[in-house]
C-alpha cells in the first residue's frame, strides 16, 4: 500500500504535469485562432477560382491540356499532409488509417513527419518529404503541387490524391482523400469546403457571364497549374487549422484529467493522514489507560 509519501511525490508529479498541458493549451489556442481564421478566409477564393474556371471550361470547347489528360492507373501518388509533432488526440490516426488502405504500388508524398515516420515503418516508397510552417506559406504549397504535377506529367503515375484532414469545427476534423491529379470537370466547391458546414456566407451562386481575354483556352491553359497550387494551399490551411484545435481540445482533457486526479490522490492522502491521527490518539489513550 503507498504511504503518505509516496502520495504526496503523485501530487505533485502529476501538477506539474497538469502546468504542461495547461501551457500546451493555451499556446495551442492561440494558434487555432489564426489558424482558423486562415483557413476560413480562404474558402470564398478557392470558391471563386472554381466558378471562373468551370465557366472557362464551358466556354473553351474541345480544350485539353497535360494536366487534365486521363490514362489507366497503374501507379498513383498520395499527399500525405501530417502534423510534425503529436499530441492533438487521434488527429494523425485517422488520417493514416485512410493511407494504409494504399497498396505498395502507390508513391507517397509527405507533408509533415508524422506521415514520413508512418511511410517509414510501413516500409513503402517515399518519394519526398517535405515541411510547412504554422502558418503555410503559398510557396511550400507550390513547392509540393510541382513535385507532383512533374511526376504526373512525366509520366512516373497516373494519378496523384490528397489525405489531408479537413477543417470542420473546433471539436470536428474529418479526414478526407480528394484527387488532385487528372483534372476533371471543375465546378463548384463543397458546401464543407466553401464554409457553408461553419455558417459563413457564401458568395453569391447566381449566374454570372465571364468574358475572357484573350480566350477561355489560354486563360485556363496558365490558370490550371495555379489552381492546383492553390488547392493543395488550401489544404494545408485545413490541416493546419484541423491540427492547432485537435491539440487545443486534446491539452484541455490532460489538463482536466489530471486536475481529477490530483482531487482523487489528495482525499486519499487525507483519509490516510486521518487514520494514521487516528491510530495515534488511540495508541496514546491505551498507553494512558496503561499506566493508570
Amino acid at each position: 500500500m503507498a504511504s503518505t509519501r509516496d502520495i504526496r511525490r503523485r501530487i505533485k508529479s502529476v501538477k506539474n504535469t497538469a502546468q504542461i498541458t495547461k501551457a500546451m493549451q493555451m499556446v495551442a489556442s492561440a494558434k487555432m485562432r489564426k489558424a482558423q481564421l486562415a483557413a476560413l478566409a480562404g474558402r470564398p477564393y478557392a470558391q471563386l477560382m472554381n466558378e471562373v474556371l468551370a465557366a472557362a471550361t464551358a466556354g473553351a470547347g474541345e480544350f485539353s491540356h497535360p494536366l487534365m489528360e486521363k490514362r489507366p492507373v497503374k501507379r498513383r501518388a498520395l499527399i500525405v499532409i501530417t502534423t510534425d509533432k503529436g499530441l492533438c488526440g487521434a488527429l494523425n490516426t485517422n488520417l493514416l488509417r485512410e493511407v494504409s488502405r494504399y497498396d505498395g504500388t502507390t508513391l507517397f508524398i509527405c507533408a509533415g513527419k508524422k506521415g514520413a515516420q508512418f511511410v517509414s515503418r510501413l516500409k513503402r516508397d517515399l518519394a519526398a518529404e517535405f515541411t510547412y510552417r504554422d502558418t503555410p506559406a503559398f510557396a511550400e504549397a507550390r513547392t509540393i503541387s510541382r513535385f507532383a504535377q512533374e511526376l504526373f506529367l512525366e509520366g512516373k503515375v497516373d494519378q496523384v490524391d490528397v489525405a489531408y484532414n479537413n477543417f470542420i469545427s473546433t471539436l470536428t476534423q474529418r479526414p478526407e482523400v480528394r484527387t488532385l491529379l487528372p483534372l476533371g470537370e471543375i465546378k463548384k466547391l463543397d458546401a464543407d469546403l466553401s464554409g457553408e458546414s461553419q455558417g459563413e456566407a457564401l458568395l453569391p451562386s447566381e449566374a454570372k457571364e465571364y468574358l475572357f481575354e484573350p480566350g477561355a483556352p489560354a486563360v485556363l491553359g496558365n490558370l490550371l497549374p495555379h489552381y492546383l497550387n492553390y488547392q493543395v494551399f488550401q489544404f494545408l490551411q485545413e490541416a493546419k487549422a484541423s491540427e492547432h484545435s485537435a491539440r487545443m481540445v486534446a491539452m484541455k482533457n490532460a489538463t482536466d484529467n489530471a486536475k481529477q486526479i490530483i482531487k482523487d490522490l489528495t482525499l486519499e492522502y487525507n483519509k490516510m493522514r486521518q487514520a494514521s491521527i487516528t491510530n495515534e490518539l488511540l495508541e496514546i489513550t491505551t498507553a494512558q489507560m496503561a499506566l493508570g
